[in-house]
């Protein structure tokens, strides 16, 4: 993925081998072994070669969604919080983190839903109804929502998640912007 990441930024930036290389303070040798998967980089070799590229580190470590990844739902751990349980479906870095949820609210009797703290600055929750009735969306203005229903709204502010009879699925996608740092 490392080797991969790196060639892919290089090429996309029009700079050969050698140029990175130099602006990364790191011998041609080197950086073609991290190309071509054959060298095990340090961290500071890792954060060299993101400055030069212009990009954060986690865009050399991490996967892009290049290639296809499967969970079985035979394979799945739902965790259970406060009021719902959720299953995450992927997390890609890109210019920010996206992360993808499964969440099934009103499972646990007297607990419909649950409230939510904000997200890092610059957070927006996408939510798409996949079963059942909801309210969702920011403390102040929720929103009502069926199956099939889907919604937008800043996750950076409190938030609140409840079914409304039964048991309700809902897929919900959340952009964090890079700087806005894990929750």
């Amino acid at each position: 993925m490392v080797a991969h990441n790196i060639r892919l930024l290089r090429e996309r930036r029009g700079l050969s081998l050698a140029e990175l290389a130099r602006q990364a303070g790191l011998a041609k040798q080197t950086l073609s072994r991290l190309e071509q998967g054959t060298g095990n980089p340090t961290v500071d070799t890792l954060f060299a070669i993101a400055a030069a590229l212009g990009v954060p580190v986690t865009r050399l470590v991490a996967d892009h969604g290049q290639t296809v990844t499967v969970q079985r739902g035979d394979e799945v751990v739902w965790q259970c919080d406060a009021g719902f349980e959720s299953r995450v479906l992927g997390q890609v870095y890109g210019s920010g983190v996206v992360r993808n949820y499964l969440v099934r609210l009103g499972r646990v009797p007297g607990r419909p839903g649950c409230s939510s703290e904000p997200h890092p600055a610059g957070t927006l929750e996408h939510l798409y109804v996949v079963s059942g009735r909801v309210r969702v969306g920011p403390a102040d203005s929720p929103v009502t929502l069926s199956a099939g229903d889907s919604a937008r709204y800043p996750g950076d502010r409190p938030h609140v998640y409840e079914s409304l009879g039964g048991e309700s699925v809902v897929h919900v996608v959340l952009t964090v912007p890079y700087g806005g740092g894990r929750r």
